[in-house]
């Protein structure tokens, strides 16, 4: 329309054929997209450690081998680091994992150098923005020695000249852990990185496979343009800009025109000869979310002085923001009062618990619709559209020590309903019986399966294990037989499930050979809970 002749540039690390999703990103054909792929950035040789924490038999449910976690052993690590002025970043998935860490570190540094204990600090999205280039100034400038971060530092941000990586449990893709290794050595110089093995079935996998993580390219980038979740918001802006014609609806993929049908039924859009033209005097761009998290930012708010901590996304808060959860930021401790979300936002006041805190719920899967099935025998794999229906039940208040359960209180919060895709397996009662299942364990048996098979589904899909969920029941309403569901995390699906029904045999082959492997007797979280 304006006469210009745009040129795209796409820049990442870490991308296998990154021509191909580059093409698919913009919507042009892969012929016009010019891969370079020579790596010229400056850096040093790094040494790659892969780490499984010291194990201790009989401690655990049924005498299984418990190990020290990730968190532990990374705060150790850190704190060595530090005191031998080694500048270092230490990854973990979790926001409490993160502030665990920086807590645990500080402490240790208190004891053996004070002078020291100052100079480590928490990283992680839901910091204020002011908050967050404050660190990221102290970090390059060397102020700060250590720091625990989430994935929030992982890539965007450019700090050169650390030393060391301490990578705390996997972190869900080759990719990502090239990207979090990958912030050593930066300088030129020689750099650490060590892999520390959580408990979790990948990660044990993964740290007497190491040709799994080196041997192999790293994954694919995986988006579904079609995903109408994804796709209703950028036709609705598409048109805010310039009405949408009807030649022009192809160009945004097979599902275009159903979803403009939606949009127009929900008066979002509005239908002329001319073509579809937005009607709301709100602007377009504000339908359009970044991340598929169902629902707004909630404010963290201190009762006592009005101040906005930070923030986090909706869907976190019945877990983490409920009334009575324990709230953690940069080391100082809170208990929520409130969660008002009408007006998104939790109220929390300063307090010293001795406990943490952790959410329970429970979780239904309805089929909405079956698009595959493929059969083995007996056995049968399904692909398709799936209803999860979540509701947040109850929290607990576990010692931070011991982690022993102090008590447990229910709560009142309005069940959340997630529309996407899952792959499931149903399995005849008679098959399990005669594999020498008998009736009382399936429940469990299944449990266990499904917990495995979500661990390692990241070895042949490019996501995180926290990006898919599950749920295992013996005789499941819509199959009416036992049956194992692992869904994608996103609003109308993601890849992952799909990826998973593709590639279940190579898929299913690996959490057999994992929990084969496990020296547990019965199950432990090396190979079948969830972390």
């Amino acid at each position: 329309r304006y006469g210009a002749d745009p040129v795209f540039i796409g820049a990442s690390a870490t991308s296998s054929g990154p021509h191909a999703s580059f093409a698919r990103l913009i919507g042009a054909a892969q012929a016009d997209v010019t891969p370079v792929t020579t790596d010229f950035s400056p850096h040093g040789p790094v040494t790659v450690v892969l780490w499984e924490p010291e194990q201790t038999g009989g401690a655990g449910e049924n005498d299984a081998p418990v190990r020290r976690t990730a968190v532990a052993e990374a705060a150790d690590m850190l704190t060595d680091l530090v005191l031998h002025r080694v500048r270092t970043i230490a990854f973990i998935k979790s926001r409490r994992g993160a502030e665990t860490i920086a807590q645990i570190a500080h402490r240790q540094l208190e004891e053996v150098d004070p002078s020291l204990a100052h100079r480590v600090a928490a990283y992680r999205s839901g910091f204020l923005p002011e908050e967050r280039r404050a660190l990221e100034e102290a970090l390059r400038d060397g102020r700060l020695l250590g720091i625990a971060s989430t994935s929030a530092l992982e890539l965007g941000i450019d700090i050169a000249g650390l030393d060391a990586v301490v990578v705390a449990g996997w972190p869900g893709t080759r990719a990502s852990f090239f990207q979090q290794i990958g912030r050593a050595g930066r300088a030129g110089q020689e750099a650490l990185a060590a892999f520390v093995a959580g408990d979790d079935p990948l990660d044990t996998y993964l740290v007497n496979h190491p040709e799994a993580i080196f041997d192999v390219d790293v994954e694919a980038t995986v988006f579904d343009p079609s995903n109408p979740y994804v796709l209703a918001p950028h036709l609705c802006a598409a048109a805010a800009e310039q009405p949408l014609r009807a030649e022009e609806v192809a160009a945004f993929g097979p599902t275009a025109a159903e979803v403009l049908d939606s949009l127009v039924r929900s008066g979002h859009l509005r239908h002329r000869p001319t073509g579809w033209f937005w009607t709301d005097p709100q602007s377009a761009a504000g339908m359009v979310s970044l991340r598929s998290d169902g629902g707004g930012p909630i404010r963290i708010i201190e009762t006592d002085t009005g101040m906005v901590l930070g923030t986090m996304d909706s869907p976190q808060s019945h877990y983490q923001a409920h009334p009575g959860a324990v709230y953690v930021h940069q080391g100082r401790t809170y208990i929520v009062d409130e969660l008002n979300e009408a007006d998104s936002y939790a109220a929390v006041t300063r307090a010293h618990p001795d406990f943490y805190t952790t959410a329970r719920d429970i979780t239904q899967v309805t089929v909405v619709a079956e698009e595959r099935t493929e059969r083995w025998g007996p056995v049968t794999a399904h692909f398709g559209q799936v209803q999860v229906t979540t509701k947040v039940v109850s929290f607990q208040r576990k010692a931070v020590i011991s982690n022993e359960v102090l008590g447990e209180e229910p709560l009142e919060l309005e069940a959340r309903d997630l529309f996407t895709k899952s792959v499931w397996f149903t399995v005849p009662q008679q098959v399990m019986a005669a594999a020498g299942i008998e009736e009382p364990d399936v429940p469990g048996a299944l449990h266990a399966a499904e917990h495995a098979a979500i661990g390692l589904l990241p070895l042949v899909a490019s996501c995180d294990r926290w990006d898919v969920g599950g749920l295992s029941t013996a005789l499941h309403a819509d199959t009416e037989l036992p049956t194992v569901f692992v869904y994608d995390g996103h609003p109308g699906g993601a890849g992952f499930a799909e990826r998973g029904y593709d590639t279940a045999r190579a898929w299913l082959r690996a959490t057999r050979d994992a929990i084969s492997a496990c020296e547990c007797e019965h199950g432990c979280p090396s190979c079948v809970q969830s972390p």
